[in-house]
């Protein structure tokens, strides 16, 4: 049975964890049983043993840590990934034909075809023109690189840029999609792309010259908003220079969430108040009635 690196180095935790708890018990056990036991000889023994079991579990521990930080890399770097064959699409067309005839009187002849051409269309990933003018590194790839399978993940990467609970489904809200590979005999300054295909139709692409040194773990990612991510087949394409080296697929499922719109606050008009005109009564002044003399008597003669 074939096991690969990432397997193995996840087997070798088990078992030292497994060493770690064993230690740790029978350490225990031997302190313990020692300190019950009256005769100093036998007692320092066990007591010993017992050091000496807890000691190794501690010794276990560290080689599980850097088994867990540093096993993957460095066996990569002495072990280069095996590369897989990818997936060929051959599809076929037959035409067929139908005669229906809507009026028939005496038929005489009929046409049989003998003979059927089935077309075959094989299909070679390559660059898009509009990517290609954009790059700036070295176009001739080492002839020995190779690639790993790619591995999709929407939940993130480790500290060692290994896919989290990888899938190939994933339902809406997808989210940030991650594609990790393994990589070997790579080259610093040669141009490295990714293409992602939906259905057959350009949504996304990368391409930069190489940094990533010769072996290891990397990624190529995509967060688009919410709304762009379409149920359908989705590609992803990794090229060094102009040469294919590694395609991916996965299928997103799930209508994606609406964007909402966010309301603008506009400015409200205020009234102004607009003067208005008073009239004022301005007094004047009134002539005082002057008295008017009573007549007298007058005597007559």
């Amino acid at each position: 049975m074939a096991i690969d690196i990432h397997t193995g180095i996840q087997t070798a935790l088990v078992l030292a964890v497994i060493a770690i708890i064993l230690s740790i018990v029978f350490g225990i056990r031997s302190l313990v049983a020692g300190k019950k036991i009256q005769f100093f000889r036998m007692r320092h023994r066990h007591i010993t043993r017992g050091w000496r079991l807890i000691s190794l579990a501690f010794l276990w521990g560290a080689i599980g840590v850097v088994l867990y930080f540093y096993g993957e890399p460095v066996a990569y770097h002495f072990i280069p990934p095996s590369a897989t064959v990818p997936p060929s699409f051959t599809p076929s067309i037959t035409p067929t034909i139908t005669l229906t005839p809507t009026i028939t009187l005496t038929p005489t002849i009929t046409n049989t075809p003998s003979e059927s051409y089935t077309p075959t269309i094989t299909f070679t990933p390559h660059v898009p023109l509009a990517v290609e003018a954009q790059f700036e590194g070295e176009l001739t790839p080492p002839a020995d690189a190779v690639f790993s399978s790619l591995e999709f993940t929407n939940e993130g990467l480790d500290a060692l840029h290994r896919p989290i609970r990888p899938n190939t489904i994933f339902q809406n809200p997808v989210g940030h999609m991650y594609a990790a590979y393994s990589y070997d005999k790579m080259k610093d300054g040669v141009q490295w792309t990714s293409i992602w295909y939906r259905n057959g139709e350009l949504v996304h692409y990368e391409t930069k010259p190489w940094i990533g040194g010769s072996g290891g773990v990397d990624y190529t990612d995509w967060a688009p908003d919410a709304a762009e991510w379409l149920p359908g087949i989705y590609e992803v394409q990794i090229f060094i220079g102009t040469d294919w080296k590694k395609a991916g697929f996965f299928t997103v499922e799930g209508v994606p969430p609406t964007p909402t719109m966010t309301p603008t606050p506009t400015r409200t008009p205020s009234l102004t108040p607009s003067a208005t005109l008073t009239l004022t009564l301005i007094p004047t002044d009134t002539p005082t009635p002057s008295r008017t003399p009573l007549p007298t008597a007058t005597e007559s003669p």
